[in-house]
């Protein structure tokens, strides 16, 4: 019962409320994998990462093993959100990109796809910007009928309407990673909660291998 009166309220745009009922149906043994997932996303929109992470890290054990990889996978898309979004801080757009990207084929979301948007304007790629927002202006995209995501896609669509073409840069564009701990550190929180993870995630594979591209 929790869990769907949750959904009745994510589609009434009432994130807030959503969560308490997520919370009430984890403490309450109702569908926990499936409500620690639903609330982790919302919570994700809602800009409270950080918050979402503990929680899947704290009640994963309440769910079902055939439920664990996907938590993992959720759980590397919430890192891989924080570290796109400390990219784009650092103005570091092609290595933000590169994070996105990767993110949207594990968690495909309407905010992660503004991020990419923004990257790729800043890039000067205004094509494939426009692509990735039709995706949300559109509603093909989980989270697309979030007002806060809509918003910032129209936001943007402006944006890219009043663009003028910058000057011409003979400066290759660089992922910037040689000195930058980011991917370590993300590599480093991931081990934490899967210490027996084998290999190398692939978005350090794809961000190694832009960067072998780039210096070629």
């Amino acid at each position: 019962m929790f869990h769907f009166c949750s959904e009745v309220q994510i589609v009434e745009k009432n994130p807030e409320a959503a969560i308490v009922l997520f919370w009430k149906a984890i403490n309450a043994g109702d569908r926990v994998d499936s409500a620690l997932k639903d609330m982790a996303v919302v919570m994700k929109q809602l800009d409270r990462t950080e918050e979402a992470i503990e929680a899947i890290k704290s009640f994963r054990g309440l769910c079902p093993k055939q439920a664990q990889e996907s938590l993992d996978n959720l759980l590397i898309d919430l890192y891989k959100g924080n570290l796109g979004w400390a990219y784009i801080q650092k103005a570091n757009f092609l290595a933000a990109e590169v994070v996105y990207r990767k993110a949207q084929m594990i968690y495909p979301d309407a905010n992660k796809a503004c991020n990419l948007g923004l990257c790729l304007m800043k890039q000067a790629r205004h094509e494939e910007a426009r692509s990735v927002l039709e995706q949300v202006l559109q509603g093909k995209l989980p989270g697309a009928g979030d007002i806060k995501s809509r918003n910032r896609a129209e936001d943007l669509w402006r944006e890219l309407g009043s663009w003028e073409p910058p000057p011409l840069s003979s400066n290759p564009p660089s992922l910037g990673l040689e000195d930058d701990d980011f991917a370590d550190g993300l590599e480093r929180l991931i081990n934490e909660w899967a210490p027996n993870r084998s290999g190398r995630l692939p978005i350090f594979e794809e961000i190694s291998r832009f960067r072998d591209q780039l210096d070629c």
